[in-house]
């Protein structure tokens, strides 16, 4: 998303001719393997490293690593320290890349002549930024309250961790519906039509 923005902003244009179906299969080819050479560990890790578990039993709402790790009866500081270097790894990756891209499009729009022009692109960006550090903030707290969180309440833990993944998906078409005007007046009308008796 903020490769995107980055093109559309910075080289309007050009946008089509730069994020050609080659580019996008290779960019989505590259997430793809940097999730699996990076997950694929915790599984060896899991797999070879424990063998006896407490229980069966994960006390979460869905399969995360650390609430398999914690299940068993061996020593999982290995796993603990990969799972924080993973984290890192690529929670510092896309903030540095969302980052540099985002600087660069308020560059870009702070050198446009046109106001209003300027005022969507960074009104588009901000809600962009918003998501982002929701998704990242919700993610941090979850990876660091299994691995530190022992006084949080588990029940806490559960609500954010599926937070962190059900309320992304969620706010983005809101994000974004509510940016398109055509969206945004059918569901004004929509509410203020079900709201008359």
């Amino acid at each position: 998303m903020a490769l995107d923005r980055y093109v559309a902003i910075c080289y309007p244009l050009r946008h089509a001719t730069i994020f050609t179906h080659k580019l996008v299969v290779q960019l989505g080819t590259v997430v793809i393997l940097r999730a699996a050479i990076l997950v694929a560990p915790c599984l060896i890790l899991i797999k070879y490293r424990l063998q006896f578990y407490h229980t069966t039993i994960i006390s979460h709402t869905y399969c995360e690593h650390m609430a398999i790790v914690k299940l068993a009866a061996g020593n999982i500081k290995v796993n603990k320290i990969y799972g924080l270097f993973v984290a890192f790894t690529v929670i510092g990756f896309d903030l540095t890349f969302i980052t540099f891209s985002y600087s660069q499009i308020f560059v870009t729009v702070f050198q446009s002549s046109q106001k209003e022009a300027r005022l969507k692109a960074f009104n588009t960006c901000i809600a962009h930024i918003f998501v982002f550090l929701q998704f990242y903030l919700l993610a941090l707290f979850s990876f660091f309250t299994h691995r530190f969180g022992s006084h949080i309440p588990p029940y806490i833990h559960i609500l954010f961790s599926s937070m962190y993944l059900l309320v992304p998906p969620f706010l983005n078409p809101l994000v974004y519906g509510v940016k398109t005007k055509q969206i945004r007046t059918n569901v004004v009308k929509m509410c203020c039509s079900s709201n008359s008796p």
